[in-house]
């Protein structure tokens, strides 16, 4: 039988547990790389700090993570340290500007997808560690898809695909968003159009890939909001500063304020209670992977 002192600590845990809310896991992709998407996640996750929400910012951006460039910061640990050398992702975790956790990828990181069944367990239990510590946990994916970073992508809560108005761009997004929707149909999918000349050609843009998208894939995609072509995002990037920190009242970056604001009006609620959690979708796409 077991002792009354750890019975009611086995009872403490479990009611902890069972009050816990999983943190939000957002993948933010693109079909094509040099669209924004590292930048829109980096000053996205801010913004989210800045209303007050507990954020973590995974640089998973496969063999060219570059958030820890953008912040113009030395990383001590990444996830392939900690990978190879088992350590806890709190080892590996790096304090940016704002007091953001941030994750970053490390230049092998293409080893990561590909890693074993014992690995990725590791992964996913030391990721099981975070979850109540966040409101969000943001993925920064590589652009495109391999068939591993593509569990990662179908096991988030949401996903938000940054693209611009140029054909190329949005032909790609729109592959991104086909790939997406014939793996997971119900996985909510945010579009995000950057770069636009004006804000009326950008909503119009977005207005039109949305109707191809419910056209010939029968499902809705939710406009985000579109960022405009401004050179502070540059100057930002040549300096090293995320461009709601270096100009907060850039057209940018009132842009990106105004997506968060709306974004977090207007999030689609979970019913956690009836989804799995990240880390159960993800060992669940492994398996079915494996199968085939």
């Amino acid at each position: 039988m077991m002792p009354d002192d750890q019975a009611a600590k086995l009872r403490q845990k479990l009611a902890v547990k069972n009050n816990q809310t999983h943190a939000k896991t957002i993948a933010i992709v693109s079909g094509k790389g040099g669209v924004g998407k590292s930048n829109f996640a980096l000053n996205f996750a801010l913004e989210l700090l800045d209303k007050r929400k507990k954020v973590l910012l995974f640089d998973l951006d496969v063999g060219m993570g570059n958030i820890d460039i953008l912040l113009g910061m030395q990383t001590n640990k990444t996830i392939v340290d900690m990978l190879a050398d088992q350590l806890a992702f709190r080892d590996c975790l790096e304090i940016g500007p704002n007091n953001l956790d941030y994750i970053a990828a490390g230049s092998g990181l293409s080893e990561f997808f590909t890693m074993d069944k014992m690995k990725m367990n590791y992964f996913l239990e030391q990721y099981n560690d975070l979850i109540p510590k966040y409101d969000y946990i943001i993925f920064d994916m590589g652009a495109g898809t391999t068939s591993d970073s593509l569990a990662f992508v179908m096991a988030a809560d949401e996903c938000i695909v940054v693209t611009t108005p140029e054909p190329t761009s949005i032909t790609d997004a729109y592959g991104m968003t086909k790939h997406i929707v014939n793996k997971q149909r119900n996985m909510p999918i945010y579009v995000v159009m950057n770069r636009s000349r004006t804000a009326k050609f950008g909503t119009k843009v977005l207005n039109q890939f949305q109707r191809v998208v419910f056209r010939f894939l029968q499902v809705n995609v939710f406009p985000m909001g579109v960022l405009p072509d401004d050179k502070t995002v540059q100057t930002a990037v040549t300096r090293q500063i995320p461009y709601l920190l270096l100009n907060s009242k850039a057209p940018v970056s009132r842009a990106l304020k105004q997506i968060v604001t709306s974004y977090l009006a207007n999030e689609i609620s979970l019913n956690q209670q009836e989804s799995l959690s990240f880390v159960q979708k993800v060992k669940r796409f492994m398996t079915e992977r494996n199968k085939q």
